[in-house]
């Protein structure tokens, strides 16, 4: 039900405030409440039309706290506890309720899913409890139980009133100063030259230092006025409410049944059921209706049909239901099913919240506060580099991309979410020069950036086709084998994926210097393996750097976060400095020859020296190779000797040609990202995203060695380090982990025990085929500090899906810790 916003007669802002929020969703609605909660007073917030209008006042309103990973449940499991406490704090009730949620699963695959997330509910000390088919039926009469394995009951979710919930918000901001107009659309916005942001609305122009954009489905067009590049598209979105049912009693569970795509809610004595179908329907926005405030969309009984059989056999009463609303209405979707918060790369000042993925109820709250936080601090003050609006490449706003892509992510929230999931749609957009090569040698492509990048290498006339498993996917046996060639004669890997940027200019040096940990200024022909920190030491970028000459360094980093290393360096390039920075990232193909015959395989193609005392590791130098001059970096991922192959895009067909001509006899082998995988693990050696994080230090991540302390002018984030460094011992380090049993795999999440206690979670996990058991890097937190005594001398269990094997711990990596042999 819609109610009267209480915000009349309509007030006009006065032309000038420190921060304007456009968009009176729950999105901007959350930013406004959090933003003056935390101090902040000259805040103006306007809506085009009446607040919740656009999306927010036709969402589900369920708050479901447990997700699949850490990092989100530290931001879903507060929506629950701000909501509960709203009415109290501003008089307008919110319909909350703690009815729980049911989450049942019809096969072994998914029980064992819910199982893992279960695991990390106990992390937040969430209560989430596995029970069987029949404790479910007695907590969902209706349930048929004859057609699930178990289910998952999570007392603490439930629902709230969205309409209400984001009206108490409002109320809340309201309070506390912040000026709310409706019914005042922003048509145009730009940037002044005095760095301010200016928007156009029917009563003239109002002006802001901060400009916040959380308009849903429409802030990427009206981003895209200031030059921005936000990812979002539409697609519908539907659920029907039946006539009433006896059994929709107040105190009735939410019911998740994503093996069947619906969720089931109580909705005032009936039944809401809704969908997140197998493949969406994208909207393109021409298609909306226009100067329509609360957008209804026309039925669709037939996309609906699959959803709906599926409710009917886990309710088998609703196939004598009436149906009392079909509802049919929009909802914006990303690329990756993450929504995107934070300042917009190259424009100082500019937040977006935006793409919620028809979650914006159950993340907003969490969302908001986070937005509102890093506002306020000039910084985010927790990990949310995985919902940073800076994580996209410029691509990924191309309409079409975006409308297949978004087909499938609807989708994604009720399939499993396996291991390595592969995207499916808008696939082929970035191929590297060798993807043909590779496809002749049967590789099985992956996607990363956009780019199509070799996985796993089938054998010959063999599929290539994924079979997913939290247990063996069916590519362990080919990875197996690549890794057993890297680790005794040598494989080869196309990287051309990396990032690489240029940073070139007079001050190339000195900025570097100022904004990494390490020393780059080094001799020309260095490698440097260092990080770009924030201001509380925390990393934000993982990269190797190449002097190329006096003036000019070569910066690679990981493809899946290249945009927001781009964006990390190119926003500290202000007028000071005489510096450039360049996106060469398609200049050059990567090919990465390792293993221990990488030596004598390079040496059949190059006239160079490649002994030790020529060619020493972590050295760069201009080489020939066949025809070509490619730029050698004597660097490795996976543990062992070998080169990375910077090599002109259009001379990379050659040299991959001559390589593996030359390598065949010394039994080279192709080998794809899941190889690198387990090999860069068994070495322990970290991955950004994962094991590094804006919220982890170097001194924890087990890299001070990275660190130059004494370098003249100091570098961002040196005095937190340094007091980490002076503060005693460390009560948080990343640690190695060995499973005893062989037989379980660790992928990532999976709860870290000491002596029964959860300490943390693993990070990132693999089964190693050289040590023959899982092994994982993981966070280990101790009031008394993480010490050589505490790892050597307690007793260390990995849980699992709610099981628990046990773990050796130690601070070294398991496999050559003193990487011996990437120097031989």
């Amino acid at each position: 039900m819609i109610t009267t916003p209480p915000f009349r007669p309509r007030e006009v802002p006065t032309r000038h405030h420190e921060i304007l929020i456009v968009g009176g969703g729950i999105a901007g609605a959350s930013i406004a409440f959090h933003l003056a909660k935390n101090g902040k007073k000259d805040i103006a917030l306007l809506e085009r039309n009446t607040l919740t209008s656009g999306t927010t006042w036709h969402a589900a309103g369920l708050i479901m706290q447990t997700r699949g990973t850490h990092a989100l449940t530290e931001i879903a499991k507060y929506n629950a506890e701000l909501y509960s406490a709203l009415e109290a704090e501003t008089g307008q009730a919110t319909g909350f309720k703690r009815n729980g949620t049911l989450g049942v699963a019809r096969t072994k695959e998914r029980l064992y899913e819910t199982a893992r997330n279960a695991s990390i509910a106990k992390s937040f000390g969430l209560e989430a409890n596995m029970i069987s088919p029949s404790e479910a039926k007695k907590l969902y009469p209706a349930l048929n139980a004859s057609i699930i394995e178990g289910a998952v009951f999570i007392p603490g979710d439930g629902q709230t009133n969205p309409v209400d919930t984001c009206m108490a918000l409002a109320i809340g901001a309201k309070k506390n100063g912040v000026k709310i107009v409706e019914n005042v659309e922003v048509t145009d916005v730009w940037k002044t030259v005095d760095g301010n942001y200016q928007v156009r609305t029917k009563d003239g122009v109002v002006e802001a230092e901060i400009l916040v954009l959380a308009c849903g489905l429409w802030t990427r067009d009206l981003a895209s006025k200031l030059g921005a590049r936000i990812p979002i598209y539409a697609a519908e979105h539907f659920y029907v409410v039946t006539d009433a049912m006896d059994f929709a009693t107040p105190t009735l569970p939410v019911l998740r049944d994503t093996d069947g795509h619906v969720y089931l809610k109580e909705d005032t004595g009936k039944l809401l059921v809704g969908a997140f179908e197998p493949w969406g329907k994208p909207l393109p926005m021409g298609k909306l209706p226009k100067d329509t405030a609360f957008i209804e969309l026309p039925e669709d009984w037939e996309h609906f049909e699959l959803p709906m059989t599926k409710a009917i056999e886990i309710v088998p009463d609703l196939a004598n239901a009436g149906i009392a609303k079909f509802f049919n209405g929009p909802e914006s979707f990303t690329p990756d099913l993450l929504f995107m918060i934070g300042e917009v790369p190259g424009l100082k000042n500019l937040y977006v919240s935006t793409g919620y993925n028809s979650e914006g109820i159950e993340f907003g709250a969490g969302a908001g506060r986070a937005l509102a936080e890093w506002i306020i601090a000039g910084e985010p003050q927790m990990d949310i580099s995985f919902v940073d609006v800076a994580r996209f490449h410029p691509f990924q706003v191309n309409k079409r991309y975006l409308h297949d892509r978004t087909a499938e992510v609807l989708g994604l929230h009720y399939k499993m979410h396996w291991p390595a999931y592969q995207p499916e749609t808008s696939r082929g957009v970035r191929k590297s020069a060798l993807h043909d090569r590779w496809a002749k040698l049967g590789a099985s492509f992956g996607e990363g950036m956009g780019w199509e990048r070799p996985m796993w290498f089938a054998g010959e006339g063999e599929p290539t086709k994924n079979i997913y498993s939290y247990d063996e996917p069916n590519w362990f046996k080919y990875v197996s084998q690549e890794c057993k060639a890297a680790r005794n004669d040598a494989i080869l890997l196309d990287q051309s994926s990396f990032g690489k940027h240029l940073v070139q200019g007079r001050d190339a040096c000195r900025f570097l210097q100022w904004l990494c940990a390490g020393n780059v200024d080094v001799p020309v022909g260095k490698l440097v393996y260092t990080h770009m920190l924030n201001e509380k030491a925390g990393i934000e970028t993982d990269i190797t750097v190449n002097r190329l000459s006096q003036t000019e360094f070569l910066i690679i980093s990981s493809a899946t976060v290249h945009p927001r290393d781009k964006a990390w360096i190119s926003k500290h390039v202000t007028d000071e400095w005489n510096v450039t920075v360049t996106d060469m990232t398609s200049g050059y193909a990567v090919l990465s020859l390792q293993g221990p015959r990488s030596r004598e395989i390079l040496s059949q193609v190059t006239d160079t020296n490649l002994a030790n005392s020529a060619f020493p590791f972590a050295t760069s130098q201009e080489i020939d190779i066949g025809y070509a001059r490619v730029i050698a970096n004597r660097l490795t991922y996976v543990g062992e000797l070998g080169w990375e192959l910077h090599i002109p895009t259009e001379m990379a067909q050659h040299v991959f040609d001559v390589v593996w001509e030359a390598g065949q006899a010394y039994g080279l082998k192709a080998a794809g990202y899941h190889a690198l995988e387990h090999l860069r693990s068994e070495r322990a050696y970290r991955e950004y995203q994962l094991d590094l994080t804006p919220v982890d230090t170097l001194l924890e991540a087990g890299l001070g060695f990275t660190v130059d302390w004494n370098k003249e002018g100091g570098f961002i984030g040196k005095d937190a380090l340094a007091s980490q460094k002076n503060a005693g011992p460390l009560k948080k380090r990343l640690v190695s982990f060995k499973l005893r049993d062989p037989k379980p795999v660790l992928f990532h999440e999976e709860l870290i025990r000491c002596d029964g206690r959860i300490v943390g979670y693993i990070s990132s996990g693999v089964k190693s085929f050289t040590i023959g058991t899982s092994i994982g890097l993981g966070y280990v937190n101790h009031p008394a500090g993480v010490t050589k005594d505490l790892i050597e001398n307690s007793r260390w269990e990995i849980e699992i899906a709610g099981k628990l094997y046990e773990a050796d711990a130690s601070l070294r990596a398991f496999f050559d810790p003193n990487g011996d042999r990437a120097k031989q």
